[in-house]
C-alpha cells in the first residue's frame, strides 16, 4: 500500500463520491430544463443518496466475499453506464430512476476503505484512512463546484456525461493498479447481509458510531441541498455557480481529515467526535444570518459550510477508525451497517431540509443542523466506557 497507490484510490473514492453529490448543485437547472419544481428536481439527489445506502448494504458486504480488483472494476463500469443513461434522460422519471441506479452502484469508496485497512499496520490505519477520505471528501465538495459550473456553462446533462467518461477511464487504469486480495470469507451471501444486520446488534461501538454519522451527516445533507435553493433564490438570485464557489472554499476540509486520522492515532476516536459535534452545533449558529444577501452573506455562508464539512468530515474519519478495529475479518461487513445507516441519514436530511426550507426558510434549516448535532451530542455524554484508542477495543461479537 505505497503512497502511488493510495493516492489513486484516493482519487478513485473523490471520483467515485461525486456522482450523488453534484446533482445537488444543478436542482435549480434540472427543474428548469425538465420544466418540474425544485422540490421534484431535488429527488434526483435524494433517491441518488438511498440508492447509496441500499448499494452499501446489498453490494459492500462482497468485499469480504470476492476478490477487490474485479468488484471495483464491475462497480465503476455500471456507473459510467448510469451516468449515461441520466445524461440522456427525458423526463424527470428517468432521471430519478438512473440516479437511483448511479447511487446504488457508486459505492466502490466503501469497498476501497476496508481493502486498503487490511493493506497497513494499525499504526498507519487512522493516517491512510485520512487520506482516502480526503479523497472521498474532495470529490463530495468539489462535486458540487463542478456541477455548478459546468452546468451553467454547458446544461445539466454535461456533468453527467463528463463523468462517466472519467470513471470509465479510472476502470481501466485500475485494472493493472489494484494489488490481488484473497476474500476474508467463503460465507453465503445471504449470511453476509444478516451478517451486517448482527454486529449492528451485538456491536454498542458499531451503533454509536453509526448514530453519530447518521446525525451529523443528516444535517451536512439539508444544508448542502436547501444551499442550492437559498443561493438561487430572491435573497441571492445567483447561478449555480455561485454553489460551487462556496463548494469550492468548503473542499479546504479535505486537507484537515488525513490531520484528524493522526489525531485519533495519538488520541483516540472520542476526542474527535465530541469536537466535531461540538463544530456542528458551532456552524448551524454561524449559518443563520446567512440570508442577509449580498457579499457579506455569501461570505457568512462560505465560513459556516466550511466549518459544517470540516466537523463532518473529520467525524467520518475518527468513527470509521474506531468500527474498523472492532473485527479485521469482517470489515466490509461493519462497513456497510455503519454507512448503510450513514446514508440513510443523509437520504431523510436531504428531504428533511427541503421540507424546513420550503416551509420555515433558511433559519428553519438551521435549527434542523442544530437539532441534529444536539442528537450526537447527547449521546456522546451519555457514553460511560473509557475512551481508549479503537485498536485496543476488542471485537464483541463472532462473525460466521
Amino acid at each position: 500500500m505505497g503512497r502511488r497507490l493510495t493516492l489513486l484510490l484516493a482519487l478513485t473514492c473523490g471520483v467515485s463520491v461525486s456522482t450523488i453529490y453534484f446533482p445537488q448543485a444543478i436542482t435549480p437547472l434540472i427543474a428548469t430544463g425538465l420544466h418540474v419544481s425544485p422540490a421534484t428536481a431535488a429527488l434526483v439527489a435524494t433517491t441518488a443518496q438511498l440508492g447509496y445506502a441500499a448499494g452499501v448494504f446489498f453490494l459492500v458486504p462482497l468485499g469480504d466475499r470476492l476478490p477487490h480488483r474485479p468488484l471495483i472494476i464491475t462497480l465503476l463500469a455500471l456507473t459510467g453506464l448510469g451516468l449515461i443513461a441520466a445524461g440522456a434522460a427525458p423526463n424527470i422519471p428517468v432521471l430519478v430512476t438512473a440516479g437511483a441506479f448511479i447511487g446504488v452502484v457508486t459505492v466502490v469508496p466503501q469497498v476501497i476503505l476496508p481493502m486498503a485497512a487490511g493493506l497497513v499496520s494499525d499504526d498507519r490505519r487512522g493516517a491512510v484512512t485520512g487520506t482516502l477520505l480526503s479523497g472521498l471528501i474532495g470529490g463530495i465538495l468539489l462535486a458540487r463546484t463542478f456541477g455548478g459550473t459546468v452546468g451553467a456553462w454547458l446544461g445539466w446533462r454535461a456533468p453527467y456525461l463528463i463523468a462517466a467518461a472519467l470513471l470509465l477511464l479510472l476502470a481501466a487504469t485500475l485494472t493493472a493498479s489494484i494489488p490481488a486480495t484473497a476474500p476474508q470469507t467463503r460465507e453465503p451471501y445471504r449470511s453476509l447481509l444478516t451478517a451486517s444486520l448482527r454486529l449492528l446488534r451485538t456491536e454498542p461501538e458499531l451503533r454509536r458510531s453509526a448514530l453519530y454519522q447518521a446525525t451529523l451527516f443528516g444535517g451536512f445533507s439539508a444544508a448542502w441541498t436547501s444551499l442550492a435553493l437559498l443561493v438561487t433564490g430572491p435573497a441571492y438570485d445567483r447561478g449555480p455557480q455561485t454553489v460551487g464557489l462556496i463548494a469550492l472554499v468548503g473542499a479546504a476540509s479535505m486537507f484537515c481529515t488525513p490531520i484528524a486520522g493522526r489525531w485519533i492515532d495519538r488520541r483516540g476516536p472520542d476526542v474527535v467526535n465530541l469536537t466535531c459535534t461540538i463544530g456542528v452545533m458551532a456552524a448551524a449558529a454561524l449559518l443563520l444570518p446567512g440570508t442577509i444577501g449580498g457579499i457579506p452573506g455569501l461570505v457568512i455562508l462560505g465560513a459556516g459550510m466550511l466549518l459544517l464539512d470540516v466537523a463532518v468530515q473529520s467525524s467520518q474519519v475518527a468513527n470509521q477508525s474506531r468500527i474498523f478495529a472492532l473485527n479485521p475479518k469482517a470489515r466490509s461487513r461493519l462497513n456497510t451497517a455503519y454507512m448503510t445507516c450513514s446514508f440513510l441519514g443523509g437520504s431523510a436530511g436531504s428531504w428533511l431540509g427541503v421540507r424546513a426550507y420550503t416551509t420555515f426558510g433558511w433559519h428553519g434549516v438551521c435549527a434542523l443542523v442544530a437539532v441534529a448535532a444536539a442528537i450526537a451530542l447527547i449521546r456522546h455524554l451519555l457514553h460511560r466506557s473509557p475512551m481508549k484508542e479503537t485498536h485496543d477495543v476488542p471485537s464483541h461479537a463472532a462473525v460466521r
